[in-house]
């Protein structure tokens, strides 16, 4: 066992030699009321424990989205953190947020997920502001995640699935092309200063002034 990192944002802890049995019947033992986060990759597993400004920031940007999708009325169905595995390739991981926005209407009336028969959520948020982590493109590329959001604590990446099945940094979303990604960073940080409720206000009715 090897304990990576640890900081005020989280604390990550990788295992080697992890079978895919062990890895299940810890996901079965810890259940779902807990709020560490897994990710599995061919016998390496992340355990990792999120801290304050993990959390802030992974619900703050959760709130930003619920604010774009209600100014555009587009329907989004919320998974958070859920589970998703792809044992054919031995990969798992559990996001800070996730969304269905274009296959909305597929899993409108689930409460549970099965990729086996459901499409992976359209977007999931990856929150990375310490050292040292698992590395998940490989593990979001199997899952087939069409778009992939990861914020370090002062910039937003974007990586876009391609069709030869590798993650492309892009400097625009394919969701919300109108979106300048330096606003988020902006946006969190404003939220320390201001308040939250302020912050999200202001970016209602910028969207409103600008975009509609």
């Amino acid at each position: 066992m090897e304990t990576l990192t640890s900081s005020v944002a989280e604390q990550r802890v990788i295992l080697n030699n992890i079978s895919w049995q062990t890895f299940e019947q810890l996901l079965s033992e810890l259940g779902n009321q807990r709020n560490t986060r897994l990710a599995y990759d061919s016998g390496s597993l992340e355990i990792m424990s999120p801290f304050g400004s993990h959390e802030n920031s992974n619900r703050l940007i959760d709130d930003l989205i619920r604010v774009i999708t209600e100014e555009f009325n587009l329907n989004c169905k919320k998974f958070g953190s859920l589970t998703m595995k792809r044992m054919e390739d031995l990969k798992a991981v559990e996001p800070d947020s996730c969304y269905y926005l274009h296959h909305e209407p597929q899993v409108r009336q689930k409460q549970e997920i099965n990729l086996d028969r459901d499409p992976p959520p359209d977007l999931a948020l990856e929150i990375d502001i310490s050292s040292g982590s698992l590395s998940k493109l490989a593990i979001y590329a199997a899952i087939g995640i069409p778009e992939l959001w990861r914020y370090n604590g002062n910039t937003l990446d974007i990586f876009v699935l391609q069709a030869d099945g590798n993650y492309q940094k892009v400097e625009q979303s394919p969701t919300f092309p109108w979106l300048p990604l330096e606003w988020i960073p902006q946006l969190i940080r404003n939220s320390l200063k201001y308040g939250e409720t302020a912050t999200l206000k202001q970016f209602r009715d910028w969207i409103r002034s600008e975009i509609q």
